[in-house]
C-alpha cells in the first residue's frame, strides 16, 4: 500500500495556521493570562483564613455541617503542607476553564435541543472529544500558545465542554411537553417559554453538566502540569519524574480535596420545581397560583 503523509499534512497545516492566524493566538492569550490573573489575585490576595473562612461558610450553607468541618480540616492541611499557592493556581485554571466551558457548552446545548440538524452535527463531534485521550488536547494547544498556563486553559476549556451540551439538551428535551404547551397556550413566545419554564425545569440536568464540567476540568491539572502550567500538576509531576514519595502524595492529597470540595458543593446548587406526574394535577392549579406564574409574565 502506498505511504499516506499524514503527518506531514498535518505539520503543513499547524504551520500555516501559525502563519496566518498568529495574532488571534495571541489575542487568545492574552484574554487568558487576563482572566488568570484575575481569578488568581481574587484567590491569593486575602489571607489564606479568609478563603478558607469562605469557603467553609459556603459548604455550610451548601449542605451543613458535615462538608463545612471537612472543608475546614482540609483548607488547613493545604496550608500545612504548604501547597497553597500551587492549590490556589490549580483551582484558577479549573475556574476559568469551567467557566469558558459552561458559556458554550449550554447555549450549545440548548440549540441541539431546539435543532434536530444542529444536534445530529453537534453528537459525532461531542463523541469524539469524549473518546479522545485528555493528553491528545495538549498536542494543538502547545503547538498554538507554546510552554505555559495558556495552553492548559485552552485543552482545559475543550476537554471539558462535551457534558455541558450533552446534559443541557437532555434536560431541555426531558421537559414535560404539555407544560410548553399550556406556557404558549397563556401567549408565551419561543424564547419566553426557553427562559421561563424549559431552563428553570431543566436546571437538575444543567447542574449535573456543571459538576462534571468542573470535575473534568479538574482531572486536567496533573496532566496540564506537563505543559508548565504550575499549580499541582507541576508538584504531582515533579513528585513522579524524581520518584519523591512524600512530594507525589502530597500533591495527589491536594488534589484529592479540591475534587471532592468541588464536587460536594457544587452538586448541592439549587434543583428546580417538581412537575405535576399527572395531566390532572396540573389542571388542579388554583387561579391564583396560575395567575402567579413565571410562564404568564408578558412583560418578561
Amino acid at each position: 500500500m502506498p505511504d499516506i503523509p499524514v503527518g506531514s499534512w498535518a505539520e503543513s497545516v499547524v504551520n500555516w495556521l501559525r502563519e496566518y492566524f498568529t495574532p488571534i493566538f495571541d489575542a487568545i492569550s492574552h484574554v487568558m493570562l487576563w482572566l488568570i490573573d484575575i481569578v488568581l489575585a481574587a484567590l491569593t490576595a486575602p489571607h489564606p483564613l479568609v478563603i478558607t473562612a469562605l469557603a467553609v461558610a459556603l459548604a455550610w450553607w451548601e449542605r451543613g455541617v458535615g462538608l463545612a468541618v471537612f472543608s475546614l480540616a482540609g483548607m488547613l492541611l493545604l496550608q500545612s503542607m504548604g501547597l497553597w499557592d500551587e492549590s490556589m493556581q490549580s483551582l484558577a485554571i479549573v475556574l476559568v476553564a469551567s467557566l469558558l466551558a459552561i458559556a458554550v457548552g449550554i447555549p450549545g446545548g440548548v440549540l441541539a435541543a431546539k435543532n434536530r440538524h444542529a444536534s445530529s452535527i453537534l453528537r459525532p463531534a461531542l463523541d469524539a472529544m469524549q473518546t479522545l485521550p485528555a493528553f491528545v488536547y495538549l498536542i494543538p494547544a502547545v503547538f498554538f500558545f507554546g510552554i505555559g498556563v495558556v495552553p492548559a486553559v485552552v485543552a482545559t476549556f475543550i476537554f471539558a465542554i462535551p457534558p455541558a451540551v450533552r446534559l443541557t439538551e437532555l434536560g431541555i428535551r426531558q421537559v414535560d411537553p404539555e407544560m410548553v404547551e399550556a406556557s404558549a397556550a397563556f401567549g408565551a413566545g419561543p424564547m419566553q417559554a426557553l427562559r421561563q419554564v424549559q431552563l428553570p425545569l431543566a436546571i437538575p440536568s444543567i447542574m449535573t453538566g456543571v459538576n462534571q464540567v468542573i470535575m473534568m476540568s479538574l482531572s486536567m491539572v496533573v496532566i496540564a502540569g506537563l505543559v508548565g502550567a504550575g499549580g499541582l500538576g507541576s508538584t504531582v509531576v515533579t513528585g513522579i519524574s524524581r520518584l519523591d514519595i512524600g512530594t507525589g502524595f502530597e500533591g495527589g492529597i491536594a488534589v484529592v480535596f479540591l475534587a471532592m470540595y468541588l464536587d460536594r458543593v457544587t452538586g448541592a446548587f439549587p434543583r428546580a420545581r417538581k412537575q405535576p406526574n399527572k395531566p390532572r394535577e396540573a389542571a388542579a392549579v388554583s387561579e391564583p397560583e396560575i395567575a402567579t406564574a413565571p410562564v404568564l409574565s408578558k412583560t418578561a
